[in-house]
């Protein structure tokens, strides 16, 4: 059940950086939505729907990791060109980010049609469940991000981000964390619109779900898991580019304030994640395949 999950997170963990709470950074927090199987925390999945759901995970597994992480391998060789090259922009930081976006949408696409087939055999008490994991979910988050004087959220949000650099970067110097603290300032009360985006999502999800069985269900869920976008509140999507363009900026200053040290930490972390994905088992098996088929003497018909 993890397998996926973090071959995902790792991917999307390096340009998170860049999105504060836009699109990247959402679908990070949001795998438990996106990835069927993570649902777990808001669903209770029983019996002959535990078995389904096994084997559908088998498949798509299966298919992430011959189609797929090909794609991160060459991903992290233009990540390290760019800083091998000390070409660390915020237009080559956007690319980055565009490829990962469109990384996602492609798993949102596949498991779609298994997250779609797996609600439509909910039971009324699983959507109800559902909805009061949806409740807590929000009380806590409101709590945790929104519940605090500004400077608090402010001060929070700096860490957090400190955090998020601390494994590629190292620990930041004294100018670094002075420029994340800036980035923090700039985005104000931004945790409001957030949150109460999420908080629509999540209605919506719901609503769609207590009409599980009509004809329209399956465009509906699809729509909201494929097309998040369509469904943003009008403060969110205000502040959308914004926030987005904050972090890139940010991202690339911090990496202009790097001291040598912190570029080679950088570039022996995407070593290490370059190595992690080549060792995976199913990923030496499609190399494999590949190696073989392009050895085969092409047959003319």
């Amino acid at each position: 059940m993890d397998y996926l999950s973090k071959v995902v997170i790792t991917l999307l963990l390096a340009v998170s950086l860049l999105s504060g709470c836009g699109q990247v950074s959402l679908a990070y927090r949001n795998l438990d939505v996106i990835i069927p199987w993570s649902l777990s925390d808001y669903l209770k999945v029983r019996g002959e729907q535990k078995d389904w759901l096994d084997e559908r995970l088998k498949q798509h597994l299966q298919w992430h990791c011959s189609t797929q992480l090909p794609g991160y391998l060459t991903w992290l060789d233009r990540l390290e060109q760019m800083v091998r090259d000390d070409q660390v922009s915020p237009a080559a930081l956007q690319t980055r980010t565009r490829e990962a976006e469109q990384a996602i949408a492609r798993i949102a696409r596949q498991v779609t049609p298994s997250v779609v087939e797996l609600l439509s055999r909910l039971d009324d008490k699983q959507v109800q469940e559902m909805q009061q994991a949806f409740e807590r979910d929000q009380s806590k988050r409101q709590k945790e991000y929104l519940n605090q004087p500004l400077d608090k959220q402010i001060a929070d949000r700096a860490g957090r981000m400190e955090k998020r650099l601390s494994p590629w970067m190292g620990s930041l110097t004294a100018e670094q964390k002075a420029r994340v603290q800036q980035w923090s300032v700039s985005l104000g009360e931004q945790n409001q619109a957030w949150l109460a985006n999420r908080a629509s999502w999540q209605q919506r999800f719901l609503a769609a779900l207590q009409q599980r069985q009509q004809p329209d269900f399956a465009p509906r869920i699809s729509a909201l898991l494929q097309d998040r976008q369509t469904f943003w509140t009008a403060d969110y999507r205000e502040a959308y580019a914004r926030t987005e363009q904050a972090a890139i900026n940010l991202v690339a200053d911090i990496y202009a304030m790097s001291t040598a040290q912190q570029k080679q930490k950088l570039l022996s972390r995407i070593d290490d994640m370059r190595k992690d994905f080549q060792d995976l088992d199913c990923l030496k098996a499609a190399q494999q395949v590949s190696m073989v088929m392009a050895l085969e003497p092409t047959q003319s018909l």
